[in-house]
This record gives C-alpha cells, sequence and structure tokens, in this order.
C-alpha cells in the first residue's frame, strides 16, 4: 500500500522559511514524477514544485521560482521542499503527490498525501 506523509508545515511570519518533507513508501517511484501541490481556501489546487524521481529534472510554478527548492533523497524515499521568503499569500495546504510516467510538470496524479498547513502571516 503506497503511503505518502507529510511533515513540516506550521506558522510563520512573512519573509521566513519552511521545510516540509514527504516520506514515501510502498513501492519504487522510479518512474514516478514526484511534486508539491497546494491548495488555498476558495481555490483550485495548483501544482507548486515537481521532480522526475529517475532524473532530478524539476518543475515550478512561476509564483515561487527563486524562493522554492524541490529535492528527493533516494536513500531515504523522502521528497523536500524548502520554502524561503514566504507570502501570505503561500497560505495553503501543501500535498505531496506521486504520479507515473509524468513528466516534472505534473498533471495525472495517482497518490497524494494527507497535507499540512502552511501558514504565513503578513
Amino acid at each position: 500500500q503506497v503511503q505518502l506523509v507529510e511533515s513540516g508545515g506550521g506558522f510563520v511570519q512573512a519573509g521566513g522559511s519552511l521545510r516540509l518533507s514527504c516520506a514515501a513508501s510502498g513501492r519504487t517511484f522510479s518512474s514516478y514524477a514526484m511534486g508539491w501541490f497546494r491548495q488555498a481556501p476558495g481555490k483550485e489546487r495548483e501544482l507548486v514544485a515537481g521532480i522526475l524521481w529517475s532524473s532530478g529534472r524539476t518543475y515550478y510554478a512561476d509564483s515561487v521560482k527563486g524562493r522554492f527548492t524541490i529535492s528527493r533523497d533516494n536513500a531515504k524515499n523522502t521528497l523536500n521542499l524548502q520554502m524561503n521568503s514566504l507570502k501570505p499569500e503561500d497560505t495553503a495546504v501543501y500535498y505531496c503527490a506521486a504520479g507515473r510516467y509524468q513528466t516534472a510538470r505534473i498533471d495525472n496524479v495517482n497518490y497524494w498525501g494527507q497535507g499540512t498547513q502552511v501558514t504565513v502571516s503578513s
């Protein structure tokens, strides 16, 4: 059974940093793209960043380029998202996701994590 378990969300002031982690288990992900989506109240879920597990190729939404960094640890089967220079508009529930045979710009998700709240105060 595939499990994606997020951790690292929380409350931070604008300009601060947070690091999200996603522990993946239940299968090998070498043919997957993995990424982070977010959903703010009243808005659609959107892809923030994605990475091909095998090659490490990445994708970032324009809104987070230069501020967020996605990475993976193959040995630990862990996906990370380093978020710097956070803004109030980054406030959302962040979801770890995995999609098979996808590009880094994931548009079809096979597995979702349960989500972790990130709140950025102004």
